[in-house]
């Protein structure tokens, strides 16, 4: 896979970025800890994904989560990687939001036990995908904009003189990214 570097510097990032938010509010920062309670508090008020999962309904939920994933994440987060350095500050910024929700309403670590390996496994279940996309987005933006170095393509450009070996190198990592996405929304709303 061309795209093994710019993915592995993704999921660095992303790891780099968790790792900041976990260590944040286990060491009860309180902008982290403040940041935490909020943005639960908002998706608990107003997020259609959990107001599924309260009515019943975890497949719809599910479902939901993983359009948003997928629409609303993964496919920005490619195209941005066409500036090759955008995905960077939002793959740290995703990650540290992971982060921080390490804990509960009451900022008690989520780490450990049975909600610990429920956290891990929904969280590297997500972030695969994620770095997955970024580094596509990454590498295809490096030859594009490295056409004559060992980043670029050989071959035609499309229509936007973006590498066609490129793009289809995006449309077969996304052919991993679909089904992982949708694994992890469901691991996340139905194994709760």
């Amino acid at each position: 896979m061309r795209a093994k570097a710019p993915v592995a510097w993704m999921a660095l990032t992303y790891a780099l970025g968790v790792s900041a938010g976990a260590a944040m509010v286990h060491l009860q920062n309180g902008y982290a800890l403040g940041f935490r309670d909020r943005l639960v508090g908002r998706a608990v008020e107003t997020s259609p994904i959990l107001k599924n999962l309260e009515k019943g309904f975890p497949a719809w939920a599910a479902l939901l989560d993983f359009g948003g994933n997928l629409g609303l994440g993964a496919v920005p987060e490619t195209v941005m990687g066409l500036s090759v350095a955008m995905p960077f500050p939002l793959a740290a910024f995703r990650g540290w939001v992971g982060g921080v929700v390490s804990v509960d309403g009451a900022h008690k670590s989520r780490l450990v036990g049975r909600e610990g390996f429920y956290y891990w496994t929904v969280l590297i279940l997500q972030l695969i995908p994620y770095s997955l996309a970024g580094g596509a987005g990454v590498r295809l933006g490096l030859g594009f904009l490295l056409p004559r170095s060992r980043w670029g393509y050989a071959g035609s450009k499309n229509w936007l003189t973006i590498p066609a070996d490129g793009v289809r190198d995006v449309g077969r990592i996304y052919l991993l990214i679909v089904p992982l996405f949708l694994v992890a929304s469901l691991v996340e709303f139905l194994a709760r």
